[in-house]
């Protein structure tokens, strides 16, 4: 059964190199190759190095996807790129890849905004599941360079309701892992810790919590709160220590997260929500929206595990329900313009 247009898709917008092929909202394959051991030892993403890696993956990692997907550039219907938001250096790899083969094969090229990719990832299927029909809803877009929520009116309909005015959450993850000596990324490592942990052991502020008419975020102030008390009390001197720090942290941003985003949906009216990006793989965070579903009366949609951070699969999905409704392709290079507006001309 033919689910869609068969796009070959490439992502490069940060420190994973990823190629997918995809069927309408079937993913055929999707291979990432990451870099977290080349940035661990810096404690983040090395601008310079990423690019210097993602040019000597591009190439095995697209002959990967297309040998797992046993098809050749022939049997394609399009090609998809992610154009921006994200490392400049980063980016120009994945363009040119993508530029390179659509003159090779006169294939149409789509350059789909990083955002919108995060998008589809709640309704990619595969071999383990189903795909779901892509609809209205309300997205919370939480990653380590996102933390926004969109009113998602169709596709390329979408309206950015409030976004953090400094530290994402996922990069205030990643901060405060450092500061406690946990590694790069830390968000999976404070998530493990917190299950073990009181989560009000330690208050930390919920920075602009108490306005729930303006959805916009702020964790800086937070992952300053961290850094004072580790100042006066010291590293934590236990495991258990540790793990009351990280609940209770991540017990904040939680917090704000689901608050703004229930907020956000009863004034909207929405009756779906869905939450992406690579935090959207926090158990902490699903747990506490999943209760909210239960107690509101609305649908969670989340995204495989799989399908949480960067891939190309997500970016091939947007391309082929682009191409399913007659958009024309576009690709602006290093376009970091706001999911809203032009983006539904694109």
């Amino acid at each position: 059964m033919r689910h869609g247009p068969k796009i070959l898709a490439i992502e490069s917008s940060c420190d994973e190199t990823a190629c997918a092929v995809v069927e309408g909202l079937y993913v055929h394959t999707s291979v990432i190759a990451s870099q977290v051991a080349v940035h661990a030892k810096f404690g983040g993403v090395v601008p310079e190095l990423a690019s210097r890696h993602h040019l000597t993956a591009a190439v095995p990692v697209l002959q990967e996807a297309m040998a797992s997907a046993n098809i050749g550039l022939e049997d394609l219907d399009g090609l998809a790129v992610t154009e921006g938001p994200g490392l400049v250096g980063a980016l120009l790899v994945g363009v040119q890849l993508a530029h390179g083969l659509a003159l090779a094969t006169g294939l149409p090229l789509y350059g789909i905004h990083h955002m919108e990719g995060h998008l589809m990832s709640p309704f990619l299927g595969d071999a383990e599941r189903p795909a779901r029909r892509f609809a209205p809803h309300l997205a919370l877009s939480v990653s380590g360079g996102h933390s926004e929520l969109v009113l998602v009116s169709g596709l390329g309909n979408y309206r950015v309701l409030g976004s953090t005015r400094d530290d994402a959450a996922g990069e205030a993850f990643d901060k405060v892992a450092k500061l406690l000596g946990l590694g790069y990324p830390g968000g999976p490592v404070i998530d493990a810790l917190a299950a073990e942990g009181d989560p009000k052991a330690i208050h930390f502020p919920r920075a602009m919590l108490a306005d729930r008419e303006r959805f916009e975020f702020s964790f800086s102030g937070l992952k300053t709160a961290v850094s004072v008390h580790v100042e006066r009390h010291g590293q934590p001197d236990s495991r258990a220590a540790l793990a009351d720090l990280c609940a209770s942290f991540q017990a904040a941003v939680i917090e704000v997260l689901v608050a703004k985003a229930r907020a956000a949906r009863r004034k909207f009216g929405c009756t779906a929500m869905t939450v992406v990006g690579g935090v959207s793989a926090n158990r902490g965070l699903r747990d506490a929206l999943a209760a909210a579903a239960a107690s509101d009366g609305f649908e969670l949609w989340t995204p495989a595990l799989r399908y949480c951070g960067d891939n190309a699969a997500m970016i091939g999905a947007a391309a082929a329900l682009r191409m399913q409704a007659g958009l024309t392709p576009k690709v602006q290079v290093f376009a970091s313009r706001a999911i809203d507006g032009a983006q539904g001309a694109a």
